[in-house]
């Protein structure tokens, strides 16, 4: 059952003060995406939005596990076609992510690790993850995924490759990251199916992967990023490119 309030401001209210068409509102759920699959199913405009207080099967990349418990933000949007493609569309939103938490931090601190991961003191703040839902050949609906640890507690096995907001500024709160994240990832829906070059030029700012060694999903260099969203691998004999996958550091 959705709530119909979040940090006491009812679900209709935070619709109108982040200009989306929907907001849901789930004190507990599986995931904000399985909640927004639910509303795409259904019918929801494109641009609704679900907030899910604790997730209790958030999910990443491949099948991985998102520990997302109170405190931080979880949150899906619904996309409606014509959308760019899921790799472009998840670098697009982790450049957004990045530009809310330099914001909150008051400091150009984060980086982005192709494709899907907000990095911050080399530490995981954030991930992005893209699911569509098809008939056929045809996409219905795209579910964009974003987790962003806020005020939520990291588990000590995990401290040193994950990081919350909290332990750089303590008085940073969930809805500080929701009232500039959703706005702006609403203004996303109407982007160009490839990256700018202004895009482009902020991801290279950022880009945490330029110039490491990778052994998957490819052998070599990370060289950088195309217009597309795909990754550029400098293997020594010429330039692969790499549409999707996991990245595993050499």
């Amino acid at each position: 059952m959705a709530r119909v309030t979040l940090d006491d401001i009812p679900a209709n209210l935070l619709a109108r003060r982040w200009g989306v068409p929907q907001c849901g509102v789930f004190r507990r759920h599986s995931s904000a995406l399985d909640a927004i699959h639910d509303l795409g199913a259904h019918a929801a405009a494109a641009g609704s939005v679900v907030v899910v207080e604790e997730q209790t099967a958030g999910r990443g990349r491949d099948g991985r596990t998102w520990r997302s418990p109170l405190g931080g933000v979880w949150l899906a949007m619904l996309l409606r076609p014509p959308v760019p493609a899921p790799g472009t569309l998840s670098l697009r939103m982790g450049l957004v992510v990045a530009d809310v938490v330099d914001e909150l931090l008051g400091a150009p601190r984060t980086q982005l690790k192709w494709p899907n991961d907000v990095l911050v003191a080399d530490r995981k703040v954030g991930g992005i993850l893209c699911e569509g839902r098809w008939q056929g050949e045809t996409l219905q609906w795209l579910g964009a995924g974003i987790g962003v640890n806020v005020a939520n507690d990291i588990p000590p096995e995990l401290a040193r490759r994950a990081i919350a907001l909290r332990e750089l500024r303590p008085e940073i709160r969930r809805m500080d990251v929701l009232d500039r994240l959703v706005p702006a990832l609403m203004a996303l829906t109407t982007h160009d199916a490839r990256l700018t070059e202004v895009e482009c030029g902020a991801f290279a700012q950022r880009d945490w992967l330029r110039g490491r060694q990778i052994r998957a999903p490819v052998a070599g260099r990370a060289a950088g990023v195309r217009d597309d969203g795909a990754l550029l691998v400098d293997t020594g004999s010429g330039a692969a490119v790499v549409r999707e996958g996991h990245v595993e550091l050499s």
